[in-house]
Protein backbone atom coordinates (compact mmCIF):
# COMPACT_ATOMS: atom_id res chain seq x y z
CA UNK A 1 0.00 0.00 0.00
CA UNK A 2 1.61 3.24 -1.18
CA UNK A 3 0.38 6.68 -0.15
CA UNK A 4 1.81 9.86 -1.63
CA UNK A 5 1.49 13.22 0.13
CA UNK A 6 1.80 16.38 -1.97
CA UNK A 7 2.33 19.67 -0.17
CA UNK A 8 1.40 22.72 -2.24
CA UNK A 9 2.74 25.40 0.10
CA UNK A 10 5.76 27.44 -1.05
CA UNK A 11 6.92 28.02 2.56
CA UNK A 12 9.12 24.92 2.81
CA UNK A 13 9.88 23.92 6.41
CA UNK A 14 7.87 26.89 7.71
CA UNK A 15 4.69 25.55 6.13
CA UNK A 16 1.84 24.77 8.48
CA UNK A 17 0.15 22.86 5.67
CA UNK A 18 3.23 20.68 5.46
CA UNK A 19 2.67 19.75 9.10
CA UNK A 20 -0.83 18.54 8.28
CA UNK A 21 0.26 16.57 5.21
CA UNK A 22 3.01 14.93 7.24
CA UNK A 23 0.58 14.10 10.04
CA UNK A 24 -1.71 12.34 7.55
CA UNK A 25 1.25 10.34 6.26
CA UNK A 26 2.33 9.49 9.80
CA UNK A 27 -1.14 8.18 10.56
CA UNK A 28 -1.21 6.15 7.37
CA UNK A 29 2.22 4.73 8.09
CA UNK A 30 1.11 3.67 11.56
CA UNK A 31 -1.67 1.70 9.83
CA UNK A 32 0.76 -0.15 7.59
CA UNK A 33 1.19 2.09 4.56
CA UNK A 34 4.38 2.93 2.74
CA UNK A 35 4.43 6.73 2.50
CA UNK A 36 6.27 9.42 0.57
CA UNK A 37 6.15 13.21 0.79
CA UNK A 38 6.65 15.57 -2.14
CA UNK A 39 7.01 19.33 -1.70
CA UNK A 40 5.70 20.49 -5.06
CA UNK A 41 7.15 24.00 -4.70
CA UNK A 42 10.63 22.46 -4.91
CA UNK A 43 9.88 21.01 -8.34
CA UNK A 44 10.11 22.71 -11.71
CA UNK A 45 6.64 22.37 -13.23
CA UNK A 46 5.70 24.59 -16.15
CA UNK A 47 2.27 25.91 -17.02
CA UNK A 48 -0.06 23.87 -19.21
CA UNK A 49 -0.45 25.56 -22.59
CA UNK A 50 -3.57 23.64 -23.64
CA UNK A 51 -1.95 22.01 -26.68
CA UNK A 52 -3.70 18.64 -25.97
CA UNK A 53 -0.67 16.64 -27.10
CA UNK A 54 -1.10 14.58 -23.93
CA UNK A 55 -4.49 13.46 -25.25
CA UNK A 56 -2.96 12.50 -28.59
CA UNK A 57 0.28 10.85 -27.47
CA UNK A 58 -0.03 10.20 -23.73
CA UNK A 59 2.91 12.42 -22.90
CA UNK A 60 3.47 16.12 -22.33
CA UNK A 61 5.62 18.32 -24.54
CA UNK A 62 7.03 20.01 -21.44
CA UNK A 63 10.27 18.44 -20.22
CA UNK A 64 10.24 19.21 -16.53
CA UNK A 65 9.57 17.53 -13.17
CA UNK A 66 5.89 16.85 -13.76
CA UNK A 67 6.33 13.48 -15.48
CA UNK A 68 8.19 12.03 -12.51
CA UNK A 69 5.61 13.30 -10.03
CA UNK A 70 2.75 12.08 -12.20
CA UNK A 71 4.29 8.61 -12.31
CA UNK A 72 4.48 8.58 -8.51
CA UNK A 73 0.77 9.43 -8.39
CA UNK A 74 -0.13 6.65 -10.82
CA UNK A 75 1.87 4.14 -8.77
CA UNK A 76 0.21 5.16 -5.49
CA UNK A 77 -2.89 3.65 -3.91
CA UNK A 78 -3.65 6.85 -2.00
CA UNK A 79 -3.04 10.57 -2.58
CA UNK A 80 -2.97 13.31 0.04
CA UNK A 81 -3.25 16.85 -1.33
CA UNK A 82 -2.46 19.87 0.82
CA UNK A 83 -2.56 23.60 0.16
CA UNK A 84 -2.99 26.76 2.18
CA UNK A 85 -5.75 29.14 1.17
CA UNK A 86 -4.27 31.81 -1.08
CA UNK A 87 -7.00 34.33 -1.97
CA UNK A 88 -9.91 31.86 -1.85
CA UNK A 89 -8.12 29.06 -3.66
CA UNK A 90 -5.09 26.77 -3.76
CA UNK A 91 -1.55 28.00 -4.32
CA UNK A 92 -0.20 28.65 -7.80
CA UNK A 93 2.23 25.75 -7.35
CA UNK A 94 -0.39 23.08 -6.82
CA UNK A 95 -2.80 24.56 -9.37
CA UNK A 96 -0.04 24.43 -12.00
CA UNK A 97 0.41 20.74 -11.21
CA UNK A 98 -3.31 20.03 -11.44
CA UNK A 99 -3.66 21.86 -14.74
CA UNK A 100 -1.23 19.39 -16.30
CA UNK A 101 -3.57 16.45 -15.54
CA UNK A 102 -6.19 16.72 -18.29
CA UNK A 103 -5.21 13.32 -19.68
CA UNK A 104 -5.68 11.72 -16.26
CA UNK A 105 -9.17 13.20 -16.01
CA UNK A 106 -10.21 12.17 -19.53
CA UNK A 107 -8.97 8.62 -18.89
CA UNK A 108 -10.16 8.50 -15.26
CA UNK A 109 -6.76 7.19 -14.24
CA UNK A 110 -7.38 7.49 -10.50
CA UNK A 111 -10.25 5.00 -10.48
CA UNK A 112 -9.63 2.58 -7.62
CA UNK A 113 -7.44 5.05 -5.75
CA UNK A 114 -8.31 6.84 -2.51
CA UNK A 115 -7.45 10.29 -1.28
CA UNK A 116 -7.97 13.11 1.16
CA UNK A 117 -7.08 16.78 1.53
CA UNK A 118 -5.80 19.24 4.12
CA UNK A 119 -5.60 23.01 4.23
CA UNK A 120 -4.64 25.90 6.46
CA UNK A 121 -5.77 29.52 6.36
CA UNK A 122 -4.96 32.68 8.22
CA UNK A 123 -8.50 33.97 8.43
CA UNK A 124 -11.00 31.80 6.55
CA UNK A 125 -11.58 29.44 3.66
CA UNK A 126 -9.57 26.40 4.72
CA UNK A 127 -12.59 24.11 4.45
CA UNK A 128 -13.33 25.50 0.98
CA UNK A 129 -9.85 24.56 -0.19
CA UNK A 130 -10.25 21.08 1.31
CA UNK A 131 -13.53 20.69 -0.58
CA UNK A 132 -11.91 21.86 -3.82
CA UNK A 133 -8.98 19.45 -3.53
CA UNK A 134 -11.23 16.53 -2.65
CA UNK A 135 -13.40 17.48 -5.60
CA UNK A 136 -10.38 17.33 -7.89
CA UNK A 137 -9.48 13.87 -6.59
CA UNK A 138 -13.02 12.70 -7.24
CA UNK A 139 -12.97 14.19 -10.74
CA UNK A 140 -9.84 12.15 -11.39
CA UNK A 141 -11.74 9.05 -10.30
CA UNK A 142 -10.56 8.59 -6.70
CA UNK A 143 -12.71 8.04 -3.64
CA UNK A 144 -12.09 10.58 -0.90
CA UNK A 145 -12.25 9.76 2.81
CA UNK A 146 -12.40 13.25 4.34
CA UNK A 147 -10.28 16.26 5.07
CA UNK A 148 -8.87 18.60 7.68
CA UNK A 149 -9.06 22.37 7.37
CA UNK A 150 -7.84 24.72 10.08
CA UNK A 151 -8.02 28.51 10.43
CA UNK A 152 -4.98 29.59 12.40
CA UNK A 153 -5.94 33.22 12.96
CA UNK A 154 -3.75 34.75 15.62
CA UNK A 155 -3.08 31.49 17.45
CA UNK A 156 -0.40 29.31 15.83
CA UNK A 157 -1.05 26.60 18.43
CA UNK A 158 -4.33 25.85 16.67
CA UNK A 159 -2.28 23.65 14.37
CA UNK A 160 -1.59 21.14 17.16
CA UNK A 161 -5.08 19.63 17.54
CA UNK A 162 -5.44 19.80 13.75
CA UNK A 163 -2.36 17.60 13.44
CA UNK A 164 -4.11 15.06 15.65
CA UNK A 165 -7.14 15.08 13.34
CA UNK A 166 -4.87 14.75 10.32
CA UNK A 167 -3.13 11.75 11.90
CA UNK A 168 -6.48 10.02 12.34
CA UNK A 169 -7.40 10.94 8.77
CA UNK A 170 -4.27 9.12 7.62
CA UNK A 171 -5.31 6.00 9.48
CA UNK A 172 -8.78 6.22 7.93
CA UNK A 173 -7.22 6.58 4.47
CA UNK A 174 -5.02 3.51 4.94
CA UNK A 175 -7.91 1.43 6.24
CA UNK A 176 -10.12 2.49 3.32
CA UNK A 177 -7.46 1.34 0.88
CA UNK A 178 -6.95 -1.92 2.75
CA UNK A 179 -10.67 -2.68 2.90
CA UNK A 180 -11.48 -1.32 -0.59
CA UNK A 181 -14.23 0.82 0.92
CA UNK A 182 -17.03 2.02 -1.33
CA UNK A 183 -19.13 5.17 -1.04
CA UNK A 184 -22.49 5.11 -2.86
CA UNK A 185 -22.68 8.84 -3.60
CA UNK A 186 -19.15 8.92 -4.92
CA UNK A 187 -19.78 5.82 -7.02
CA UNK A 188 -22.69 7.66 -8.66
CA UNK A 189 -20.37 10.58 -9.37
CA UNK A 190 -17.73 8.30 -10.86
CA UNK A 191 -20.30 6.59 -13.07
CA UNK A 192 -21.58 9.93 -14.38
CA UNK A 193 -18.03 11.18 -14.98
CA UNK A 194 -17.16 8.00 -16.86
CA UNK A 195 -20.11 8.54 -19.17
CA UNK A 196 -19.10 12.15 -19.84
CA UNK A 197 -15.48 11.25 -20.49
CA UNK A 198 -16.41 8.28 -22.69
CA UNK A 199 -18.49 10.61 -24.85
CA UNK A 200 -15.74 13.23 -24.95
CA UNK A 201 -12.98 10.79 -25.87
CA UNK A 202 -15.15 9.03 -28.46
CA UNK A 203 -16.07 12.36 -30.07
CA UNK A 204 -12.37 13.19 -30.41
CA UNK A 205 -11.10 9.71 -31.34
CA UNK A 206 -9.63 10.92 -34.64
CA UNK A 207 -7.30 13.26 -32.77
CA UNK A 208 -6.93 11.87 -29.24
CA UNK A 209 -5.44 8.55 -30.32
CA UNK A 210 -3.76 7.77 -27.00
CA UNK A 211 -6.88 8.35 -24.93
CA UNK A 212 -9.14 6.40 -27.29
CA UNK A 213 -6.70 3.48 -27.29
CA UNK A 214 -6.51 3.65 -23.48
CA UNK A 215 -10.28 3.42 -23.18
CA UNK A 216 -10.46 0.51 -25.63
CA UNK A 217 -7.68 -1.37 -23.81
CA UNK A 218 -9.52 -0.83 -20.54
CA UNK A 219 -12.64 -2.36 -22.06
CA UNK A 220 -14.69 0.82 -21.62
CA UNK A 221 -15.32 1.25 -25.36
CA UNK A 222 -16.44 -1.75 -27.45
Amino acid sequence: MKILGINGSPRASKSQTLRLVQAVLDGAESAGAEVELVDVAKLQIEYCNGCLVCCERGECVKKDDFAGLYQKMLESDGIVLGSPNYIDSVTAQIKTMLDRMADAIHCQMFLGKYGCAVSTAGGSGADDVVAYLNGVLQTLGANTVGGVGVVLGGDPETIVPAEGRAYELGRILAKAIENKETYPEQEKLHAATLERMRALVTANKDRWHHEYDYWKAAGRIP
